[in-house]
């Protein structure tokens, strides 16, 4: 059975949307941009703390949702400028380490919501007392 997950510890959606949505032991999370949760203000001050605020709202989700970063199989990434690669990466490495990394595909868009430079969704295993 499909279950609605939203949290107030990030981003509402801006569109409709659920913040993720999950069917038996996976949860799909949709994409998230650098919304700050408590203003609902961009964070765009470098593509470093943009990063940032992707991933703590992924997080966020993942934690209401009954999962976590450890737990995330499948990344999608996609960026305005590929000449950012390797600042956002290094963001990324510091959520994901190797050992529990997911799989991952990094794309250049032309635009992203809101005009952003990044956009992250995930796929993740759910905590089986979920």
């Amino acid at each position: 059975m499909k279950v609605i997950h939203n949290t107030p510890a990030a981003p509402m959606p801006i569109g409709p949307y659920n913040q993720a949505v999950s069917i038996g032991n996976l949860l799909f999370v949709s994409g998230q941009i650098a919304l700050n949760p408590g203003s609902g203000d961009l964070v765009l001050d470098n593509i470093e703390v943009e990063t940032h605020r992707v991933l703590q709202n992924l997080q966020a989700i993942l934690d209401a949702s009954g999962s976590s970063l450890q737990q995330v199989l499948k990344a999608t990434v996609f960026v305005k400028d590929m000449n950012m690669f390797s600042r956002i990466n290094a963001v990324y490495g510091e959520y994901f380490k190797p050992e529990f990394a997911p799989a991952r595909e990094l794309v250049q868009v032309s635009e992203l919501p809101k005009f952003v430079n990044l956009e992250i969704s995930v796929i993740a295993e759910l905590n089986s007392q979920v």
